[in-house]
């Protein structure tokens, strides 16, 4: 199991702008409405090492809007323990994650849409991010 599947099962993510893959991968990511999506997705960083040098480091999650998908999957919506977190996940049927992502400062994403393989997801401050659902590394257009 990955640190990040480990955190998932008891609903927390690490506090800081980040896309986490449940097999292990993180990046570092940016809101930025000037790119495709509404973010940009940076450089792969080890996410154990964030850890030790920052065990507190971590927040629980409460999800406030579900989605299902057809595969039996959920996207998921919601914020942190501060009310400026936010997050989106992609998780399997039996609710174990696929990926999350993390922002410190885009208030909880509470809207979800779907169109084709692309969602959504809008937080109560405004912010806008697009996805590709089972790829969020692949540029999709405008949020």
């Amino acid at each position: 199991m990955s640190t990040i599947e480990l955190l998932w099962s008891r609903y927390e993510l690490p506090t800081l702008d980040a896309l986490h893959f449940a097999d292990g991968r993180s990046y570092d990511v940016d809101l930025d409405a000037g790119e495709p999506g509404g973010m940009k997705v940076a450089e792969q960083f080890d996410l154990d090492g964030f850890l030790d040098e920052e065990p507190e480091g971590v927040t629980q999650v409460d999800g406030q809007k579900a989605v299902p998908l057809s595969d039996g999957g959920v996207l998921w919506g919601g914020e942190g323990a501060h009310g400026s977190n936010g997050f989106c996940a992609r998780l399997n049927a039996d609710l174990t994650l696929v990926w999350a992502v993390f922002f410190q400062d885009s208030n909880p994403f509470t809207d979800i849409r779907i169109s084709g393989d692309v969602a959504v997801f809008a937080s109560t401050s405004g912010v806008s991010i697009a996805v590709h659902i089972d790829d969020p590394l692949r540029v999709v257009g405008q949020a």
